[in-house]
């Protein structure tokens, strides 16, 4: 049950969002306008419903996933000078792949 209040808080926040956005890209302005509200609420739940040690670890993960993803799409960027855009979409994501499995096997050591 508390699966299907996630769900709902968080698509009550993304539409607000896309409500509230005075862009002609509503969903997308709308979505970086709320996003850091939409951050506290769910480090609000994480911290009632996870231990020190879970919520730490979560905080770790998370950094490095954010991490990857700005890895992600500055190869995107980057590739695309040399490549086909597919083809740079396909080598970030490998590169992608394989950065997230080294964190997670940093992790497991």
């Amino acid at each position: 049950m508390s699966y299907v209040a996630q769900f709902l808080l968080g698509g009550t926040i993304m539409v607000c969002a896309a409500l509230l956005s005075k862009s002609k890209y509503l969903f997308l302005s709308g979505v970086i306008t709320l996003l850091p509200i939409m951050t506290l609420a769910n480090i609000y739940l994480q911290m009632h419903h996870m231990s020190v040690n879970d919520f730490r670890l979560t905080q770790k993960n998370a950094m490095f996933g954010a991490f990857g993803v700005v890895i992600f799409i500055a190869l995107i960027f980057t590739l695309t000078q040399w490549v086909k855009p597919l083809h740079a979409v396909f080598g970030a994501f490998t590169v992608y792949v394989l950065y997230m499995i080294g964190c997670k096997l940093w992790f497991a050591s």
